[in-house]
This record gives structure tokens, C-alpha cells and sequence, in this order.
């Protein structure tokens, strides 16, 4: 590496190459003033830029090849040149030989980082040459490739001191519960679940061992079997820092950790169960500012983004979220509040529990224990002054009746619902005692939703559609339409897909619609009328995305029930 090359810093380079400007460099910089991070930290955190965009720009700057870190297949010799700590401290992970075998080429987070560099070249003795790579994929290599390692080591120096290959572990209070193997076990997966995109994280005693799956774009995932007998030091030190009881074995329990994944704080909701075989656990993983995203992220049609836009504009009534669980209803709910989310509005909020904290929102936590329940939160929340009320789910008839009252008198309320369709939102209210002609004039729009997997554009395959899929998509017979289907490649860890993409069904609420509501019109009748205005159905969107071979026929059987 040429000298030049170290007077270059990372500002310039991306000033330079027009990712940021001269303005946002100040201000980054005067963040960074006395907090020992790093510029890019900075910058990435204050969401400026992406780390794939600094990857990009320091690749065009440098003359350096970017490495996507996911296609390469890094051979044992090379993995076992440099320890694991050197390149975790580092970011960084050396991947191949260069066209002389005393070059070792090594993918980077930071390639200007000349310490590193040096670091890795005295440890293995050869010529170093840097590639770029972004963060977020040299830790998914490092986890893939050392992770599973590290655990072990540590799960065996923990078996040697307690004996535990011999015996069952007798006692969870005892202080080894402390003790580090384990402390790293349960760090390490949370940092593997979160940079594998999974959303929970299941530990389950079996007869003879203990199985760790990953539920990842809404599919389990088996990640790892461990020896049954750590299984009870596992649950103590999850106990313990989810603030729960470890003397407890027999009754379920929740709890809730923070843990910071590459610099971003994430909120893990975890609950344990008592099993046949142990306490099984299972921890959902939300990022703080995952749950508040921009409507254009919901995976929203242009069509349905106006739909969506008339519904929030509306200045009182009832708008429901429905879906079953793990359909991204929380996600649009909160994305819809920090919409309305002005200093204007007083927004207060009762949830069950509380998913994630937005800044300006009221609120409140449901705690039965203390008679705080959705209704009598409700009613003392009608005596706060508010304009706009989240209601996390409405369960039973008390609370549905206290909700469409606060929406006649002026409020506007948001809220989520159990039902497979919009229309069925409509009767499944009727049945928890809520007249027709209340709701007719309440509810201003209704969302179905569901989470379709996006299929793998890496590795996603062309092909005709044959009759029955032409017939599942509500086409012709004769007339010739391609579509996409799975396959799977290292990109996507073989599945054949690659995040999820929400799919919706908007009844907007219209005179016509409310008359057949008032008259006590069924579902059907409110579905006939809503398509006949404009709707799209689960099934109708679904259908879109198998077209545009955004995702697969057996993805769309998923989420659509009617024929």
C-alpha cells in the first residue's frame, strides 16, 4: 500500500465521491468530538449513510475491489491464519491467497486502517492486500465461519470445570451460572440471530440435547444441538438478565433484555415455558427502530400508499390493523402513529406489552396484576385530553365498546384485530355486541395484512406457468405468463429467499359501504361491495408480486384463503 494512501481519509474519500457533503462531514465530525468512535460509526448511526454506500465509495476512491462475502467460500488453511479476537477487533477477515502465495487478500471494513493491516501481516507472516467490504457482511462471515467454533470451545472449558458431560447440572443457583462460557454462549447467539435477520430465537430441551432455531424471514430455521446438560445454565443466565426468577421452574414467565448488535440497541421480549423435557425458551428480537419505519418500507402499491394516506387523514374514527400474529400488524401500526406523530397531537397508547418507545407518545403498559386492563386503561386514558388512541388489540366486547365511543366523540383510534379478511373485521366486531349502525359510522378503514417471502434475485429461476398455477393466479389457460420460482444459493443460505414484503387488503370505508354495514350486511355483502369500489383482495395483491416475480406461488398459497 502506497503511502498516499494513508494521508486519505475516510471525509475526503466520501466528500470526494459526492456520498455525503461538506456539511454533513462538519456536522458527523463535531459528533464524533470526544467519543472515540470512528467517522463511519457516525456516520451510520446518524442514518447519513449506509455502510454499503461508505463500502461502495471507498471501492471507487481506492481502486479496490468491493467483496460480497456471502459468494465466497473461504478455505480452513486460510481461516486458521489469524486468530479469531484479531480479526473481530479488525472487521475484517482474509479470504484468499493473491496470484503470489505470499499475498494474503483480506475483505475490510476500513481498508485505510494501517494498523490492522500491519496486525494481520506480522500474525501471518505474508503480504496483506485489502478488498472492501461492509461491516454487516464481514461479521455474518466471521459468525459463519468462527462462530459456531467460539461457542463450543467455550460450552467444553465450561463441561471440563463443572463435569457436566458426566452428570446433570444439580443446581441452577449455584454462581456458575456466571460463569463466562455461558455469559459468551447467550451474547453470541443473540449477535448471530440478529445478523442472520432472524426475529426469534427458540431454545428447546429435548430427551437428549438441546435444539437452537432461528425463525428468519417467518420460517424455523435449525441452527445448533447442544448437550442437555447446560440446558439449565442457559435458562439461570437468560433468567437473570431478563430480570425474572431462576428459583421458578414450574410456571411460564416473561421477561425482557437489551442488547446492543453492532452499535444498534435491540429490545428482546422473552418467554419461558415449562416443558416435559425443561424450560423451553423462545426470544423475540426487535430493533429499536426497526418498528418505526417510513410508509414507502411497508412493501406499500402506489395505489394502496393513497388508500392508506386518506385513511390517516381522516380527523376521527377507527382504523384497524388485522392479520394473525407475525403479519407486521405492530409495524404498521407504529408507523401510522409516527405519522400522525406532531407536536400538535397528544397521542397516548395502551399496549400489551409495550413493543417499542417512540419519542412524544404516551404510553401505557397493561398490567392486569394492578386491574390496568385495556378497558379501564381506556377509560382514564378518555379523561387525558387526546386527540389520537392506540389501542394494542381489542380482545373482548368491553374494550371494542369504549373504542368506537371515543371514535364518535371526536378521537381518532388505531388499533389491531384477529380476522383473516378486512370485511370479516366488520362482522367480527358485530359479534362482540357493537351495533351495526355505531360501527356504519366508526370505522374509517380496515388493513388485512400478511408477510410474503421475497424470492432470492440472486438465484431466482424463470419458468411457465403450468395450468393449476395459471389457475391459482386467476388466469386464462391459454395465455402464456412466466413467473418465478426458489432455488437457493449461498446469497440467501439456500433457501431460495431473502426478507419479506408486506401484502394488503384496504376497505376503505364509503357511504355505500356504510349503508350495507347499518343494514347488517354480512361479510360477503361487504366484501362484494368493496371490490366493486376498487379493492384489492389478500389474494389479488398476492397475485401481483407472483407476476413482477417478487415472490412464488407456494408463498401466495400462504396468505390466501378464499378461492
Amino acid at each position: 500500500m502506497d503511502l498516499g494512501r494513508k494521508k486519505l481519509r475516510l471525509g475526503d474519500l466520501l466528500v470526494n465521491s459526492r456520498t455525503i457533503t461538506e456539511e454533513q462531514l462538519d456536522k458527523a465530525l463535531s459528533l464524533q468530538k470526544g467519543t472515540g468512535r470512528k467517522l463511519g460509526e457516525v456516520l451510520i448511526d446518524e442514518g447519513i449513510v449506509t455502510d454499503e454506500s461508505i463500502a461502495r465509495a471507498l471501492s471507487n476512491q481506492l481502486g479496490m475491489d468491493m467483496i460480497e462475502l456471502n459468494n465466497v467460500t473461504i478455505s480452513q488453511a486460510i481461516l486458521d491464519l489469524v486468530p479469531v479476537n484479531v480479526l473481530k477487533k479488525n472487521q475484517a477477515i482474509p479470504f484468499e491467497y493473491g496470484a503470489d502465495l505470499n499475498v494474503l487478500r483480506v475483505a475490510m471494513a476500513d481498508p485505510m486502517d494501517m494498523n490492522a493491516i500491519d496486525d494481520i501481516s506480522i500474525i501471518t507472516n505474508l503480504q496483506v492486500e485489502p478488498a472492501v467490504s461492509t461491516t454487516r457482511s464481514i461479521m455474518l462471515a466471521l459468525d459463519k465461519y468462527y462462530g459456531q467454533g467460539e461457542v463450543k470451545s467455550a460450552l467444553e472449558a465450561y463441561a471440563k470445570e463443572k463435569g457436566v458431560a458426566q452428570q446433570e447440572q444439580e443446581d441452577a443457583f449455584s454462581e456458575d451460572i456466571n460463569s463466562s462460557p455461558i455469559v459468551l454462549m447467550v451474547k453470541e447467539m443473540i449477535d448471530q440471530a440478529v445478523r442472520q435477520r432472524a426475529s426469534d430465537i427458540h431454545i428447546e430441551p429435548m430427551e437428549r440435547q438441546v435444539r437452537i432455531r432461528y425463525r428468519i424471514d417467518g420460517v424455523l430455521c435449525e441452527r445448533v444441538t447442544y448437550n442437555r446438560g447446560i440446558l439449565s445454565a442457559i435458562v439461570a443466565r437468560i433468567k437473570i438478565i431478563g430480570g425474572m426468577d431462576i428459583s421458578e421452574k414450574r410456571k411460564p414467565q416473561d421477561g425482557r433484555i437489551t442488547q446492543v448488535v453492532d452499535r444498534m440497541e435491540y429490545d428482546i421480549r422473552v418467554s419461558i415455558l415449562p416443558t416435559v423435557f425443561g424450560e423451553k425458551i423462545v426470544m423475540r428480537l426487535t430493533s429499536k427502530n426497526a418498528l418505526t419505519r417510513e410508509k414507502s418500507q411497508l412493501g406499500l402499491k402506489p395505489a394502496e400508499l393513497k388508500q392508506f394516506n386518506r385513511i390517516l387523514s381522516n380527523p376521527h374514527g377507527i382504523i384497524l390493523v388485522t392479520g394473525p400474529t407475525g403479519s407486521g400488524k405492530s409495524t404498521t401500526l407504529y408507523t401510522a402513529l409516527s405519522e400522525l406523530n406532531t407536536g400538535e397531537v397528544n397521542i397516548i397508547t395502551v399496549e400489551d406489552p409495550v413493543e417499542a418507545n417512540i419519542d412524544g407518545i404516551n404510553q401505557v403498559q397493561v398490567n392486569t396484576k394492578a386491574n390496568l386492563t385495556f378497558a379501564s386503561a381506556l377509560r382514564s386514558i378518555l379523561r387525558q385530553d387526546p386527540d389520537i388512541i392506540m389501542i394494542g388489540e381489542i380482545r373482548d366486547g368491553e374494550t371494542a365498546t369504549i373504542a368506537v365511543q371515543a371514535s364518535i366523540t371526536g378521537h381518532m383510534v388505531v388499533s389491531t384485530l384477529h380476522t383473516n379478511s378486512a370485511a370479516g373485521t366488520i362482522t367480527r366486531l358485530e359479534d362482540m355486541g357493537i351495533p351495526p349502525y355505531l360501527l356504519a359510522d366508526s370505522v374509517v378503514g380496515v388493513i388485512a395484512q400478511r408477510l410474503v417471502r421475497k424470492l432470492c434475485p440472486v438465484c431466482k429461476k424463470k419458468k411457465p406457468a403450468s395450468a393449476e398455477e395459471k389457475e391459482l393466479l386467476n388466469l386464462p389457460a391459454d395465455r402464456e405468463v412466466m413467473i418465478y420460482e426458489s432455488c437457493g444459493c449461498p446469497q440467501c443460505d439456500g433457501t431460495g429467499y431473502h426478507g419479506r414484503i408486506g401484502v394488503y387488503e384496504i376497505l376503505e370505508m364509503t357511504p355505500r359501504l356504510k349503508s350495507i354495514i347499518s343494514r347488517n350486511g354480512g361479510a360477503e355483502d361487504i366484501k362484494e361491495q368493496a371490490l366493486k369500489e376498487g379493492m384489492h383482495t389478500l389474494r389479488m395483491s398476492a397475485a401481483e408480486y407472483v407476476l413482477d416475480g417478487i415472490t412464488s406461488i407456494s408463498e401466495m398459497a400462504k396468505v390466501s384463503f378464499e378461492l
